[in-house]
């Protein structure tokens, strides 16, 4: 048929996968073949045969909340790899190829493309223990920033009645904050992998509960990956800006936004409890780096940090930190 190449002629296949929360849109290069199919068991078994078919070098869909994960998850168990991107990436991957409508066919097809020319690192999916850690860690820190609103509105409220709701409300959420950390120790303390990672990372002076459990909920990659890579996932790798003999200054973004938070609070405890990361900070601010600028470099140095001993499967020691 036209436009398209037998399966049996091509050194490799590649396939891009669209996903919405009721149908998966796939493309799958060389063979120009489309494929549509329900967001389902049923679907993910149809798809998951077709892909068996022709044995794909890497199968690329973005990450979209919850919906790409039962697909990602039975691929997976098929060994068929596949390699969940972030969206923006994928977006910027499709401008620079000239791009600049948005399908779901469209962006299946640069799926595939990106598969094929940038080749990105597999990604394992997340157990269903860690999926629900991560669910309850994210519903905390909603919970959290919603207790705080009540607290600011309770403060500044004139109404005794509104102020006495208000009370209420916040009470309650004190409740539900307590049930959702109980849930979180529960489901850690029965996982052997998790309940470790969170030894490892409370005996890092600096790292508390809450961000033991954002990082476990959050960068299941921690340990697997080299600095640079997970300095780059959490948005802490500094990135040039430099254009002929002008040197910008470095700058870091992107990556898991909401990890930086809990690590931002993690390296002002580290500067204070941390010997190793307080002399690290101070040499910084002494060579005239600027407050956020060396704050940000002790977080870098603390996810680093983490990130070896995991990798190790030792806990941290003042002797051999």
């Amino acid at each position: 048929m036209q436009g398209k190449v037998r399966a049996d002629a091509m050194a490799a296949v590649y396939a891009g996968i669209d996903v919405c929360k009721e149908r998966l849109d796939v493309y799958i290069h060389p063979l120009g073949e489309r494929l549509t199919v329900a967001n389902d068991a049923g679907g993910w078994r149809r798809l998951r045969r077709r892909l068996g078919e022709l044995a794909p070098a890497l199968v690329v869909m973005e990450a979209t909340s919850k919906y790409h994960r039962g697909v990602h998850r039975r691929l997976d168990s098929a060994a068929i790899p596949v390699a969940v991107v972030n969206p923006l990436r994928a977006r910027l991957f499709a401008e620079a190829r000239g791009r600049l409508g948005k399908t779901d066919a469209i962006d299946a097809r640069m799926l595939a493309l990106m598969a094929e020319q940038l080749a990105p690192r597999p990604t394992a999916p997340l157990s269903p223990e860690a999926e629900a850690v991560q669910e309850l860690a994210r519903a905390r820190v909603a919970a959290v920033a919603e207790r705080v609103a009540i607290g600011q509105r309770r403060d500044v409220a004139a109404c005794a009645f509104l102020r006495r709701e208000l009370a209420a409300r916040r009470a309650s959420l004190e409740r539900h904050i307590a049930r959702l950390e109980a849930e979180i120790d529960r489901i850690i303390a029965a996982d052997a992998d998790m309940a470790r990672r969170r030894d490892v990372l409370l005996s890092i002076p600096g790292i508390g509960p809450v961000t033991a459990v954002t990082l476990i909920a959050g960068l299941g990659e921690l340990g697997s990956l080299s600095d640079k890579q997970v300095a780059s996932i959490a948005g802490l790798a500094p990135h040039p800006r430099d254009s002929g003999d002008r040197q910008g200054q470095r700058r870091t973004g992107g990556g898991r936004s909401w990890l930086r938070s809990s690590l931002y609070m993690a390296a002002l405890a580290a500067i204070r409890t941390n010997r190793d990361l307080k002399a690290f900070h101070q040499r910084l601010r002494d060579n005239g780096k600027p407050p956020k600028v060396a704050i940000t470099a002790v977080m870098r140095k603390l996810l680093i940090l983490a990130n070896s001993l995991i990798a190790q499967n030792r806990t941290w020691s003042p002797t051999a930190p």
